[in-house]
C-alpha cells in the first residue's frame, strides 16, 4: 500500500518534533518535510508535493490560514488539517469552508492527528471531536418556502452529497451515475447555493447536521 506523505508546519521545533514522532510511528504514513513558517509551508508545499499539509493556525511570515488557502488553490487534491488552540465555533466554520479537511484542537492531537491525516489520505473529511452539536448548531437552517431542511434537496442530490463525503470527485461522481462531468458540477453548485455553504468540507458537516446524509 502506497504510504501517505505528510507535510509538516510549525514555528516551534518541540511541536513538529512530537508530530514527526507520533505521525511516523504508525505505518503507512511518511513525513515528507517540515516548514517553519506559513510561507515556507507553501513552497514546500509545491516543491514535495505531499498528500496531507498539517499547519499550525499560528505562525510567523503567513499564518496557517492564509497558508491553507493557497494550498489548496495550488493543490486542491492535497488533504489540509489544521492545528489550534482555539475553541471557536466562527473559527471551525471558515476553516472547513477555506478548504480544510480537519481541524484538530491541540489538546486533542494524541488522539486525533493520526486518524485525521488517515482520512484525508483517502480524501475524506474528518470531524473528530468537532463532530458535535456545538458545532452544528453554528450553521444556518435553510428553510425557503416553509420547507424543512432535508426536503431541500432532491434525491439525486443526496447521492451526490453521499459521494462527496467519501471524496468522490465530479468526475468519478459522473461515472457512477452516467452523467457529465459538467452536469454533476452545476448539481454540486445548486447544492452549495441551497445550503449556503462555500466548500465540500462545509457540505459534509452541513448535510449532516440537518439530517441529509448520515455520517
Amino acid at each position: 500500500m502506497k504510504s501517505i506523505r505528510i507535510l509538516i508546519a510549525d514555528d516551534h521545533d518541540i511541536v513538529r518534533e512530537g508530530m514527526r514522532m507520533l505521525l511516523s510511528s504508525q505505518t503507512g504514513l511518511e513525513i515528507c518535510g517540515e516548514a517553519a513558517n506559513g510561507a515556507e509551508a507553501v513552497v514546500m508545499a509545491n516543491g514535495l508535493k505531499p498528500d496531507v499539509a498539517i499547519l499550525d493556525y499560528s505562525m510567523p511570515e503567513m499564518n496557517g490560514f492564509d497558508a491553507m488557502r493557497e494550498i489548496h488553490r495550488e493543490r486542491p487534491e492535497c488533504g489540509l488539517a489544521i492545528v489550534t488552540m482555539h475553541d471557536s465555533q466562527w473559527l471551525t466554520r471558515e476553516l472547513f469552508a477555506a478548504g480544510a479537511g480537519a481541524v484538530v484542537l491541540k489538546t486533542g492531537v494524541r488522539q486525533h492527528l493520526v486518524p485525521a491525516v488517515l482520512a484525508l489520505g483517502k480524501h475524506r473529511v474528518y470531524f473528530g471531536s468537532l463532530l458535535n452539536k456545538s458545532i452544528f448548531d453554528s450553521f444556518p437552517h435553510p428553510s425557503p418556502q416553509g420547507a424543512t431542511p432535508p426536503e431541500l434537496v432532491t434525491q439525486r442530490e443526496r447521492e451526490i452529497i453521499q459521494l462527496v463525503a467519501k471524496g468522490k470527485s465530479s468526475k468519478e461522481i459522473a461515472q457512477c451515475f452516467d452523467l457529465s462531468t459538467r452536469t454533476v458540477e452545476v448539481h454540486r453548485a445548486n447544492i452549495m447555493r441551497k445550503l449556503n455553504v462555500r466548500s465540500a468540507s462545509e457540505l459534509v458537516l452541513c448535510s449532516i447536521r440537518l439530517g441529509i446524509i448520515v455520517p
